[in-house]
């Protein structure tokens, strides 16, 4: 678990609040988005714990580059915000969970469950009205390699090219592709960036 956060008294009560959950072990912390991808590569977290509004890069930019460098890390966006742009644009950008800095330590304790287990957390106190909620919920899950196949196929890479980056075969990458159109019953790549992109995956 890594946390990352520029104001030094948020970084101290998430480090005793996390201390207190007898699964979670903290890596490191990080003040600022620079020293947070120092730390993603030296100690390789499951979890980034951040802030979103710090200076010069911002938590959202952060975990775009999250996702894109480091795949198999997983973000949880930390704000004082309760406004629904800042989910979006955090879920656009690769966070698997929201929460408020108001957070009980329950909470975050259920919320890194279910970020580990490979679901979408969204903080209990947000207000998301049905339509938004459903939207969330109804997100096909995917596999750290089909979400990076995904993102290559939104830009616009063949196959063989997206096999040679991933450091596997065509029929892999193929086979990734197949999946990624069943699971969100499409028949084409056109459809399939249509459907990624209303969900926020790509």
């Amino acid at each position: 678990m890594l946390i990352v956060d520029d104001h030094p008294m948020v970084l101290e009560g998430m480090q005793t609040m996390l201390s207190q959950i007898s699964f979670v072990h903290t890596v490191g912390v990080a003040r600022n988005a620079y020293e947070a991808i120092e730390q993603v590569k030296a100690h390789d977290p499951d979890i980034v714990i951040t802030d979103i509004s710090m200076p010069e890069i911002s938590g959202i930019e952060l975990a775009a580059k999250i996702r894109n460098e480091y795949a198999k890390v997983k973000t949880i966006a930390m704000s004082t915000f309760n406004e629904r742009s800042y989910i979006s644009q955090m879920v656009q950008n690769g966070a698997a969970g929201y929460i408020l800095k108001s957070v009980s330590k329950e909470e975050i304790e259920e919320a890194i469950l279910c970020v580990y287990e490979g679901k979408l957390y969204m903080s209990l106190e947000l207000e998301l009205n049905k339509q938004e909620q459903q939207r969330i919920n109804t997100a096909p899950l995917l596999t750290s390699r089909e979400k990076e196949v995904l993102l290559l196929i939104s830009e616009g890479f063949t196959n063989p090219q997206i096999a040679e980056k991933l450091f596997v075969s065509p029929y892999t990458v193929d086979s990734h592709r197949k999946n990624l159109l069943t699971k969100f019953e499409v028949n084409n790549t056109a459809g399939l960036i249509k459907q990624a992109a209303k969900y926020g995956l790509v």
